[in-house]
């Protein structure tokens, strides 16, 4: 899947960019350099809660999450310094790609109601998606989940506009929302 991904970016996605960006050189085009997986589970003394955490986002992710820890002890929020607070997983290469094609092709169209997802990017052409329930992926069993588990998605790119940005993610078919002006003006042309 991710050699299917590559080649479509390199046949593709990399020529539509440079004629509508204007990019003389290919090695200008934007490009996704690291997807992010980060899920916080707060300030908890369960242990199991934690090794679940570490389990399930591994089956995701198909890598080891590194456990994140908290770096000052606040009293207010019963938090420690040392304490786990979350799971992180960083994607690179052929691992990214193989997880953005299981995420667009497979596990957002299983979320219901789905229209699509925010258009809205950081200014730097990255963007972040929240997933409220793992078990929209294929490798989690519904069956034998103890917990829902929310997920960051940060999918990090090389564009330096959120218009590019957005440009790349859509050509690699992340299925982002409509604004209600462009559903009305194509809902009117049809």
């Amino acid at each position: 899947m991710a050699a299917i991904l590559k080649d479509h970016y390199n046949k593709q996605v990399v020529p539509a960019l440079m004629k509508k960006f204007g990019y003389k050189n290919p090695h200008q085009v934007p490009a996704i350099t690291k997807i992010v997986l980060n899920s916080g589970f707060g300030a908890t003394s369960d242990k199991n809660h934690v090794t679940y955490v570490n389990e399930e986002l591994a089956k995701i992710a198909g890598q080891r999450p590194v456990t994140t820890r908290a770096k000052l002890s606040i009293s207010n929020f019963k938090l420690r310094e040392g304490q786990p607070i979350g799971a992180k997983v960083t994607l690179r290469g052929d691992a990214m790609y193989d997880f953005l094609a299981r995420l667009v092709k497979i596990a957002l169209p299983c979320i219901r109601d789905f229209r699509g997802v925010p258009t809205k990017l950081d200014g730097r052409g990255n963007y972040t998606l929240g997933v409220s329930d793992h078990s929209i992926f294929p490798e989690v069993s519904a069956e034998g989940t103890s917990a829902t588990i929310g997920l960051d998605i940060c999918v990090t790119t090389s564009a330096l506009t959120d218009d590019e940005g957005r440009e790349l993610l859509a050509l690699f078919g992340v299925p982002f929302r409509k604004n209600s002006s462009e559903a009305s003006q194509e809902e009117s042309a049809a």
